[in-house]
């Protein structure tokens, strides 16, 4: 890591520079993704990505009603309108089925979310889109290393976002983000947009220098300081992928039967292949917030994915939502806990966190 960082100081470029490029042509490598574009933030590739796909002002977009705040945020700073759909009860993504049931005249894209270590399912999504005639852009953030029949995720529509917020599979410093796309004038919109609406680009040998504004853009440009750390990290993702892995079935064999632990996460086989990434471990769980408290009790962090659908947001109460709306995505905000993993995490930590488990639904001491 010292060597890329020593290197973007020496260079004197910190932001859009040689580094960034860097990271996208290694990026492209490991995804196989034609065109990589590195902005400031997951939510910014969103924006942008969306906006590159041709959303007009008042544009509707299929989003999960369980997800992060940003999946549907993203929608209304391009400039459309987000609508709402249930999930499925295995992992967690858009249920084919209610996009189906939501989608009205003015909808034009669907945006899938693949959450915490499964992708949605994209052959049924596909299907669904373009009997519709929805363009499919993928929310896929959290989705690095994921791929269906091969394919990474974010590569299986127009387009797909990945974010190295810190905490990430792969994280920065700080924010970053990237898309990533195999469709030649979506990425070429996407560089403009990102700085400025400028096509071309600003740094040493590289052909090209940003003197024509063609679009209104933004700054959203990455630092290469951020690029210069996940070019770092990028050599051992793999083998932190690996230890999640091993990890998750540590805690899958020791909670699997403990009465109160109502769902452990598993990779749901459907049409196509699918390999997930244990970015978070989540559980559904009896009396959640109980079980958050015993064992915050006890030493131990746990993180709530998301207490509160997106559809009963208070920012989205003007699109009328009910509670009982979507069922599916309701029931997972009551009950999902994501418990400790990352790659250094000691084993002995996790059998810790289970026994802390069991003690509360058992009524034994930890």
């Amino acid at each position: 890591m010292r060597r890329h960082i020593v290197e973007v100081v020496e260079n004197g470029k910190f932001s859009h520079g040689s580094k960034v490029l860097e990271l996208e042509s290694a990026l492209a490598a490991y995804t196989g993704a034609a065109h990589v574009i590195g902005v400031n933030s997951g939510t910014d590739a969103l924006v942008l990505l969306l906006r590159a796909c041709g959303l007009r002002p008042g544009d509707e977009v299929v989003v999960p009603a369980f997800s992060f705040i940003a999946s549907a945020s993203s929608v209304v700073l391009a400039g459309g309108r987000p609508v709402f759909a249930d999930v499925e009860p295995d992992g967690y993504g858009l249920d084919p089925g209610s996009v189906a049931a939501v989608a009205g005249p003015r909808a034009r894209f669907v945006m899938p979310v693949h959450l915490f270590h499964h992708l949605a399912d994209m052959t049924g999504l596909g299907e669904v889109a373009r009997g519709l005639g929805l363009t499919v852009v993928e929310d896929s953030a959290e989705a690095i290393g994921m791929r269906y029949d091969g394919v990474h995720a974010g590569l299986l529509g127009a387009g797909g976002v990945l974010s190295f917020f810190p905490t990430k599979t792969l994280g920065a410093l700080g924010d970053a983000g990237a898309v990533v796309t195999n469709d030649p004038d979506v990425a070429e919109a996407v560089g403009a947009l990102r700085h400025h609406g400028r096509f071309g680009r600003t740094i040493d040998n590289f052909p090209g220098i940003a003197t024509t504004t063609g679009l209104v853009g933004v700054n959203s440009k990455m630092d290469d300081v951020q690029a210069a750390v996940l070019l770092a990290k990028l050599g051992r993702l793999e083998e932190d992928i690996r230890r999640r892995a091993v990890l998750a079935e540590r805690y899958a064999e020791a909670l699997a039967g403990v009465p109160g632990v109502r769902k452990l996460p598993s990779v749901v086989t459907r049409r196509g292949s699918v390999r997930g990434v244990f970015y978070v471990y989540v559980v559904e769980v009896d009396r959640r917030d109980e079980l958050a408290a015993h064992l915050a009790g006890l030493g131990v962090g746990t993180e709530t994915y998301y207490p509160v659908p997106m559809h009963l947001q208070p920012c989205f109460a003007d699109l009328g939502h009910r509670p009982g709306d979507f069922p599916h995505a309701e029931a997972a905000c009551r009950r999902t806990l994501a418990l400790p993993l990352y790659p250094d995490l000691p084993p002995g930590d996790v059998d810790r966190v289970c026994d802390a488990i069991r003690s509360f639904y058992l009524g034994r001491r930890a």
